[in-house]
């Protein structure tokens, strides 16, 4: 990532409305008059010059422009910040339409869209002026209290306390290219500071943020995530067709040996047979990001159902890979979408830094967001479901298996090593784990075998050799 390059452009709040809201649909929502003494509740000498001043320069009363409009076709409350008034800082103004935007958005179940470019609080107005966050964090709560979605998108800049409210508080969090973002502003860093770290291509690294979206796609991303988001249909999704052999495996270790083949379909194929269309959920919000091990996100289905997806890749699951599927179920459950969970890993990541990322915490958060989850899960295991790492993304009641799956305990190779057996043993293992799928159905750990056809389920095994 290059340290510096040239500066995004910064478009005006009427720019950003006109560039995603469709066509005549923008109405600007009425706001509270509150009237302040002299130069503000400080008595800033110089203040009241200031607003008037900005006033001029921008056409706009105070930094933010807030009403109703459609995106793409769907109706939301939008939220524009207006940067070329003192600097889009948030005052007791500014407090008063953010919150009015906020009570016509529960009002009339819309969701909010904060279109955010701000350097932060306004000094002119002191501590009442960061209180200003307080509140917004208070109407972003009850929003989301209300199920209805919220999708910030970052523009240049975004820095601190409308980072840290209306930017990283909301569920989605799109950004412009080149975009400064962070909490702390260039002018309060430290002299040494990375400034490549306060962009939103780094916020994206950083599982901060989903997606970096140029401003000619940023009309139709962000209509399409709010299309995803408003469509709830909680009934159980469907698992998806096997994609891979039909036939089952005759022996434990036929089941692992198929399920680590190179060639099996994998997530992404299995995603891309599933959905239309969908969008990635991306990052946990700590700092981390496992896009390589955990895709999250929502797509939709050809029946225009919303349905919400975390998947593991065939690779060992990072701690970030389940805390961001942990922020996947909790985000359908209050949207009241559901869920399809894939599982394909031979385990979580084991590592050192693992460890250090707290592994066995976001495991943990994983199993208690799918045990609390109100909305419907269902899971399908396309791969290798090795050991509790898998478990965590399995629907309690509602797990299938392909015919070139296997789930165990843990892999036959760690189970022989375990029990203190010879290398020569691990299939022999593997047959007396039975890990097979239709083993599992048995068993009652899954509820049944998905064939590759809609009337069928996989072809019946060949019995197990003895032994």
């Amino acid at each position: 990532m290059p340290a510096s390059g040239p500066a995004p452009a910064r478009l005006s709040a009427r720019r950003v409305l006109a560039l995603v809201a469709d066509p005549g649909t923008f109405a600007e929502l009425p706001h509270p008059a509150r009237q302040s003494p002299p130069d503000g509740p400080l008595g800033w000498q110089g203040y009241d010059a200031s607003r008037a001043r900005a006033a001029e320069r921008t056409g706009e009363e105070e930094s933010v422009v807030v009403g109703t409009a459609r995106v793409e076709g769907t109706a939301a409350v939008l939220i524009a910040f207006e940067f070329g008034f003192l600097g889009g800082s948030l005052g007791e103004r500014t407090g008063d339409r953010l919150e009015a935007a906020y009570v016509h958005a529960r009002a009339h179940r819309l969701p909010v869209v904060p279109l955010v470019a701000t350097g932060g609080s306004r000094m002119q107005e002191g501590m009442l002026a960061l209180s200003q966050l307080q509140r917004v964090a208070r109407q972003s709560a009850l929003t989301r209290e209300a199920g209805l979605a919220q999708v910030a998108v970052l523009r240049d800049p975004t820095t601190g306390g409308g980072w840290a409210t209306l930017g990283a508080g909301a569920d989605v969090i799109l950004a412009l290219p080149g975009a400064q973002v962070g909490f702390a502003g260039s002018r309060v860093r430290p002299p040494d500071a990375d400034p490549a770290a306060y962009t939103a291509e780094a916020q994206l690294a950083a599982g901060a943020a989903d997606a970096v979206v140029p401003p000619a796609e940023l009309k139709a991303s962000l209509g399409l995530w709010l299309r995803l988001l408003t469509a709830p249909a909680p009934i159980p999704a469907d698992p998806p067709l096997a994609l891979g052999g039909s036939a089952l495996p005759a022996t434990g270790w036929e089941a692992v040996r198929r399920a680590r083949a190179p060639h099996r379909p994998r997530a992404e194929a299995y995603l891309d047979a599933y959905f239309t269309r969908r969008v990635a959920l991306v990052g946990d919000r700590c700092g981390g990001a496992d896009p390589g091990g955990m895709l999250c996100g929502f797509g939709e289905r050809a029946d225009g159902r919303t349905v919400a997806f975390a998947a593991q890749t065939g690779t060992a699951t990072r701690p970030a890979g389940y805390r961001t599927a942990a922020r996947l179920i909790r985000l359908a459950d209050r949207l009241g979408i559901p869920v399809l969970t894939l599982v394909d890993t031979p385990g979580a990541a084991n590592d050192a830094e693992a460890e250090r990322q707290g592994a066995g915490a976001a495991i943990a958060e994983l199993f208690g967001e799918v045990a609390a989850a109100r909305t419907p899960i269902t899971t399908l295991v396309v791969g290798e479901g090795g050991s509790g790492g898998a478990l965590a993304l399995a629907a309690p009641g509602n797990t299938w298996a392909t015919p070139d799956s296997y789930f165990s305990v843990i892999a036959p190779e760690l189970a022989a090593a375990i029990l203190k057996r010879a290398p020569d043993d691990v299939e022999t293992t593997a047959g007396q784990l039975r890990i097979r799928p239709q083993d599992l159905v048995e068993l009652g750990v899954v509820r049944g075998i998905v064939g590759n056809s809609p009337d069928g389920l996989a072809a019946p095994a060949p019995p197990a050799p003895p032994g």
